[in-house]
């Protein structure tokens, strides 16, 4: 039985896995998104749910507003003694730590361990005589320089610091540039860190090892794209298996959609861990596009990609910033209150937080929602997004007390989103349309009718394009009934 990379084609960044028991758990980044870290779980590597989050909200007053590309990167993951360890950094803020010793249902409680800008990517090793370390990279627009990793000591609970000041244990400014999100590992006597390098688009992966965990560092480069057209390929998890062996989970970037998540093989040469298809001719290894399954076990495992919105909100649902939960509610499905947020947000709907978003899913597809408003005052507004960089929604809008369906266009720098389509229609009830075509291009239309314009899709700050709705108004009292949120593969 083999199984297609990418694995997951959704916009899991940055991420890291361990196996506990017979299960196996993956973290990713969630930037300025919240619920915050989504965790999902497996049981043979391909074939994931997504089971929870570790929090609702971020930690940070100035989250309440919509801010693009920040929050949480590059989380990592580990289990030690009874507790499971997710280590944090927050670019603007610092290293924080969760901890919880029930990864499925258990609450987190959290602390900051360094405080300041400029750190990510932190990941925590325990020694064989009870230390504790964590590695982390440095961010260059934060903090004026990157390309380097350092080492704090820490209590074994993670809560202390025992070195005032970080030290730094490689620097890859000649031959390993943008090294980043490093991931410690003990193996063969020896402590390894596996970081990619170059950049997210085009750079590889690398290993360090050295038998002192302060270094000196040997380096090998153990995965490049080479001629595979899995570009990057970036950073991800070294994950060890029952049998002995391991295996490797990165992700690379696909441009509207992301950053897809891909699994390796990993063959042990010399010491170094060589990352995808290795042979005695090539000395790093290349991204696979189809392997046998390492884990001969099948699994009903999937992610959510529909909604009905029957009493419950799917874990697929996130907003761009820390919301209170009492802008929705079910009265014969999903009501969304039309809210006020600021100015700023009312003319352009990438700075307004009361929205649920999604992860594109399929490389084509169209979306149905269909919906009822109850529209209060003039300005109500709800709709079908898909949000990125540049983006355009279509929405059932009250002006001068009249109901228009029309489509608008914007951009995250802009301050006012553009009309480009206005319909007066006479009814309540609306079904709106997307069309979705591989790589990158999508139509609105409602009640089945799309209109011509085509758009392109375009990522995130950091992140791919996201699809959702949303209702919004000047005033409080309106609001919009969403029966359901169906998205459909296109073949």
């Amino acid at each position: 039985m083999k199984y297609k990379n990418p694995i997951i084609l959704g916009d899991y960044s940055d991420p890291d896995v361990i196996r506990y028991k017979d299960s196996f758990y993956l973290i990713s980044s969630s930037f300025n998104h919240t619920p915050i870290i989504p965790i999902l779980k497996s049981k043979n590597l391909v074939d994931w749910k997504l089971i929870r989050y570790v929090s609702d909200k971020l930690p940070f007053d100035k989250f309440k507003n919509v801010c693009h590309g920040e929050g949480v990167w590059a989380p990592s993951i580990r289990f030690h003694n009874g507790y499971f360890y997710i280590a944090v950094p927050f670019p603007d803020e610092g290293i924080w730590i969760y901890r919880t010793d029930d990864i499925e249902k258990g609450e987190f409680e959290c602390w900051p361990i360094i405080e300041g800008k400029g750190y990510e990517d932190p990941c925590p090793i325990w020694t064989e005589d009870g230390r504790c370390f964590v590695v982390f990279a440095f961010v260059k627009s934060r903090i004026g320089f990157n390309s380097c990793l350092a080492i704090h000591e820490m209590t074994p609970d993670l809560k202390t610091r025992i070195t005032k000041d970080y030290k730094i244990i490689f620097d890859g400014h000649n031959t390993q540039p943008t090294i980043e999100g490093p991931k410690f590992y003990y193996r063969n006597d020896m402590y390894y860190i596996l970081a990619p390098a170059g950049s997210v688009k085009t750079g590889w992966q690398t290993a360090l090892r050295s038998k002192d965990i302060y270094g000196p560092y040997e380096e090998k480069i153990v995965m490049c794209q080479n001629d595979s057209p899995t570009n990057g390929p970036h950073q991800g998890a070294l994950v060890d298996l029952a049998d002995g062996s391991d295996v490797f989970i990165h992700f690379q970037d696909f441009k509207a959609y992301g950053r897809i998540v891909h699994l390796e093989p990993v063959t042990w040469h010399n010491n170094w861990p060589i990352i995808g298809h290795a042979n005695d001719l090539l000395l790093n290894g290349t991204p696979v596009l189809e392997h046998d399954y390492f884990i001969d076990l099948k699994s009903n495992y999937k992610l959510d990609t529909s909604n009905n919105f029957n009493n419950k909100l799917s874990l697929m649902w996130q907003s761009p910033a820390n919301i209170n939960k009492d802008f929705y509610s079910f009265d014969n499905g999903l009501k969304l209150k039309c809210l006020y947020h600021d100015e700023l947000s009312n003319n352009s709907l990438n700075k307004y937080p009361y929205s649920l978003l999604a992860k594109l899913c399929y490389k084509s597809f169209k979306i149905k929602t269909e919906l009822n408003i109850d529209f209060k005052n003039n300005g109500d507004m709800a709709g079908l997004v898909l949000m990125g960089q540049e983006y355009a929604y279509i929405s059932l809008e009250l002006e001068n007390n009249l109901r228009h369906i029309r489509i608008r266009k914007g951009k995250f720098n802009n301050e006012i989103d553009e009309i480009i389509y206005d319909e007066i229609i006479n009814d309540n009830n609306v079904i709106f349309n997307l069309k979705y075509d591989y790589p990158n291009t999508y139509m609105l239309g409602f009640n089945g009718k799309y209109i011509k314009q085509k758009f392109i899709a375009y990522p995130g700050r950091w992140i791919g394009a996201k699809y959702g709705i949303f209702a919004k108004g000047n005033k409080e009292g309106g609001s919009a009934i969403f029966k359901y949120f169906k998205v459909m593969e296109v073949k």
